[in-house]
């Protein structure tokens, strides 16, 4: 038999968490439902120094054990497992996943995003064997050796920052002729001698013999081609919503994003949407914390109404 509860948040991250210590606190038997680790991809992050109330800067790790710890205080159940899929039975919504079946009369989807690839020859036989997705994860790994980093945006500038911790060189490399970071970031960034910077420029392959030693570029402006001597890459180029689960059942946007209104409520009734998940979404953590709380207020009224 499937177990039943009020609410079940999908996704264990700052937006998943939050929605977890509201719908708690407000005495509703709830479930989270996280694939990897909670905290989310926030985990990764050595220091989150925009979130209000940490005037020194906190780490996303700390950010969500302590999240979590709030959240289970007041009585929230952690599960990790993976959603497999989501259904649709009269006014109950049926939570499918590789541990069996949940039900619930609210879902509040926060399962957020993960790292979009390259999609380049080398990319997937090097994973693990200098290709990288998380500084904070394998930075360690490069210590004194010449790294790249693919992106430039913000957490492309975040990673080779904390990748400086490490590596003798880490070496940016961006497809645009200048950087999409913010300007603190990018002052950081450029501020930082270990730094150097490679702009319009493409990586079209990734090399190497047992692990990874070159990248095969291409400059954008004259298409000349040329490698770079590394020891690792790390992409950093974007994410993409982990929605595919929900496809058929949630209207998505053109890029899989699941569209809401402002009270985090989607086309079907009982189901909300909170934090990266959502289109045009700021990806920060205190707007997705804002949208889980948010989500969970809707999602308990919704509850009581159903009574």
């Amino acid at each position: 038999m499937t177990k039943e509860y009020e609410v079940i948040i999908i996704g264990g991250g700052p937006a998943g968490l939050s929605a977890g210590i509201y719908t708690a606190r407000a005495r509703l038997s709830c479930l989270l439902i996280e694939k990897v680790m909670i905290g989310g991809l926030i985990a990764n992050a050595e220091m989150v120094d925009n979130y209000p109330g940490f005037p020194d800067g906190i780490s996303g790790m700390e950010i969500g054990t302590l999240m979590q710890r709030q959240a289970t205080r007041f009585g929230l159940e952690t599960m990790i497992t993976e959603v497999t899929g989501l259904k649709l039975k009269g006014t109950q919504k049926i939570v499918k996943t590789t541990d069996g079946d949940f039900t619930a009369d609210a879902v509040i989807v926060a399962s957020g995003s993960e790292h979009l690839k390259l999609g380049i020859p080398g990319e997937d036989e090097y994973t693990g064997k200098g290709v990288s997705f998380c500084a904070t994860c394998d930075g360690y790994f490069f210590q004194e050796q010449t790294v790249a980093v693919v992106g430039g945006g913000n957490a492309a500038l975040s990673e080779a920052l904390h990748l400086t911790h490490y590596a003798a060189k880490v070496i940016v490399i961006h497809r645009r002729d200048e950087l999409r970071a913010t300007r603190i970031v990018q002052e950081k960034a450029l501020a930082e001698p270990k730094i150097e910077f490679r702009l319009s420029s493409i990586v079209e392959s990734i090399e190497g013999e047992n692990t990874v030693n070159k990248l095969k570029l291409r400059d954008t402006a004259n298409g000349e081609t040329s490698t770079l001597a590394v020891n690792g890459v790390f992409v950093a180029i974007g994410f993409k919503p982990n929605t595919e689960y929900l496809r058929g059942v949630l209207p998505l946007d053109k890029i899989g994003y699941i569209t809401t209104d402002d009270k985090m409520e989607t086309e079907v009734p009982g189901i909300f949407a909170a934090g990266d998940i959502r289109s045009n979404s700021i990806r920060q953590v205190v707007s997705a914390a804002g949208d889980g709380s948010t989500a969970a207020v809707y999602a308990e009224r919704f509850v009581r109404e159903l009574k």
